[in-house]
C-alpha cells in the first residue's frame, strides 16, 4: 500500500459565472472554466490552466492528489479535483470541479487496486488472471489517502477468489466497499471454435426449411388475388344486364 501527500500548486483566477459563451471565451484565452466549493465557504467560479490540471491528473495519486490552490495569487488552501469533463472528440479538458479540503476531516475517495505477483493458477494450471474490481472506496484523513492499493495474487488458483476483505489495510483506512466483493480470480482460457467448410455445409443442410405457415400464407394471398380477378368480369356482366 503506497501513501503520498503531494504538494502541487494550482493557480486559479476568479471569474464571473455566466453562460456557455463566457465559458468559450475562457477556453479561447487558453484556460478552462471551473468551480471551487467546500469547507463551509461559498462556491467560486474560476479559470485554471489546463496544463497544471493535467499534470495533477497524470501524477501517481491522480485525482486523489491534494494540492495547494491559490486564488488570484492570494491565500493558499488545500484542495482536490472531484470532477472533470473532456471534449469527446479531441479529448481536451472542458470543465473542472475543485473541492476545498480540511486536513483534519475524513474523506471518502475511490482508490485503484494494483495486482501484484504471478498467480499460481496461471503459472501451473494454464489459467488466466481476471481482475473484476479495479477500484475500492475508502474513508480516511486527506494525508492518509493512498495513491493505490497493492493486492498480492500469487496464491490464486482455480476455485479461489481474492476479495476486498483480503486487501491489505491499516488502522488509518476504513474500507467502504462490500468486504465480500470479488477483486480477482483465475479463470480458464476460452478457445474459439472455428467451423470447417464441411461443418458449415452440414449446418446449412440441417437448417430448417421455410415454415409451412409462411408458404400457406403466400398461397392464400395468390388464390385471393385470382378470385378477385375472376370476380371483376361477373360484376361487369351484371351492370350490362341492368
Amino acid at each position: 500500500m503506497a501513501t503520498a501527500l503531494e504538494t502541487n500548486i494550482l493557480e486559479a483566477q476568479p471569474r464571473e459565472a455566466g453562460n456557455k459563451n463566457d465559458a468559450r471565451r475562457v477556453r479561447r484565452d487558453g484556460k478552462i472554466p471551473g468551480v471551487v466549493y467546500g469547507a463551509g465557504k461559498d462556491s467560486q467560479s474560476v479559470a485554471v490552466d489546463p496544463r497544471q490540471v493535467m499534470r495533477i491528473l497524470h501524477s501517481e495519486s491522480g485525482h486523489n492528489t491534494i494540492f495547494d490552490l491559490t486564488l488570484n495569487g492570494g491565500e493558499r488552501t488545500k484542495a482536490m479535483i472531484v470532477d472533470w469533463q473532456y471534449e469527446p472528440i479531441k479529448g481536451k479538458l472542458l470543465h473542472i470541479d475543485l473541492q476545498r479540503i480540511a486536513m483534519d476531516k475524513a474523506l471518502r475517495v475511490s482508490v485503484p487496486i494494483f495486482l501484484k505477483g504471478e498467480a499460481e493458477g496461471v503459472k501451473t494450471q494454464g489459467g488466466i488472471l481476471e481482475q473484476i474490481l479495479r477500484e475500492v472506496e475508502i474513508e480516511c484523513l486527506p494525508a492518509d489517502i493512498p495513491s493505490h492499493i497493492d493486492a498480492d495474487v500469487s496464491h490464486l488458483v482455480f476455485g479461489t477468489v481474492l476479495r476486498v476483505s483480503d486487501l491489505p489495510r491499516s488502522g488509518k483506512l476504513k474500507f467502504l466497499t462490500d468486504a465480500n466483493q470479488p477483486v480477482a480470480h483465475v479463470t480458464s482460457v476460452k478457445e474459439e471454435v472455428v467451423a470447417t467448410p464441411e461443418a458449415a455445409a452440414a449446418e446449412a443442410a440441417a437448417a430448417p426449411a421455410e415454415p409451412e405457415v409462411i408458404k400457406k400464407g403466400k398461397q392464400e394471398t395468390e388464390e385471393e388475388g385470382a378470385e378477385a380477378v375472376a370476380e371483376k368480369p361477373e360484376k361487369a356482366e351484371k351492370k350490362e344486364k341492368k
